[in-house]
């Protein structure tokens, strides 16, 4: 089993507010060995280098929860990939209902893998393009959030349908990037002093 880095267990965390408890580590650790099972045959995320995994899957995935609104209870992780941010934000949020959308057949079996394997029963798994999704999904969410790797304004249209009046989407942002035309942008910053951009979107 691989071993998470001491500086991910040593403070507390953006976005949590607290360290980590033993038995929420214990699940980003199995979280992390199927990371690295399953990425030797499928690319899910830049490195399985176990400082990197906690700082740019685990710690900025709970950068996230800065940008929920009070009271949030449904959050949809919209190109949810390898579960970044649906996942981390789960295990130390078991209390929200996440939905983890994702696309491409592969990740939604690591997907339905890592909520089998970790317990996660407050997560679900949705495999399906977006523009495919029914009716039922409109403005069912409180909150979306999203590591944007396209058309900023494509994503952040369909991300606008998922929620509902008064909720928000959050995205992950370049930090030399414009602030689009009505979003908040929030600078968060990890233990380790790196600094990260999001920006945040309200539905009228």
């Amino acid at each position: 089993m691989s071993v998470l880095p001491r500086s991910l267990l040593g403070s507390a965390l953006p976005g949590v507010g607290r360290r980590l408890s033993e038995g929420e580590a214990e699940l980003l650790r199995k979280y992390q060995d199927l990371l690295i099972k399953w990425q030797k045959t499928t690319r899910l995320v830049g490195s399985v280098e176990p400082s990197w995994v906690a700082e740019n899957v685990f710690v900025h995935s709970f950068c996230f929860l800065v940008g929920l609104p009070e009271g949030t209870r449904r959050v949809a992780d919209l190109g949810s990939g390898a579960g970044i941010p649906g996942v981390p934000i789960a295990i130390v949020r078991p209390d929200l209902e996440t939905t983890l959308i994702e696309a491409r057949q592969r990740r939604v079996s690591f997907l339905s893998t890592v909520v089998r394997e970790l317990g996660l029963g407050s997560v679900t798994v949705v495999g399906d393009r977006i523009e495919s999704l029914p009716s039922s999904y409109d403005a069912r969410f409180d909150a979306v959030v999203m590591r944007c790797a396209g058309s900023r304004s494509e994503m952040l249209e369909s991300a606008l349908r998922l929620v509902r009046q008064g909720g928000v989407v959050v995205m992950s942002a370049p930090a030399d990037g414009p602030t689009p035309r009505g979003a908040e942008t929030l600078e968060i910053g990890a233990p380790s002093g790196l600094l990260w951009t999001f920006h945040r979107f309200q539905k009228e």
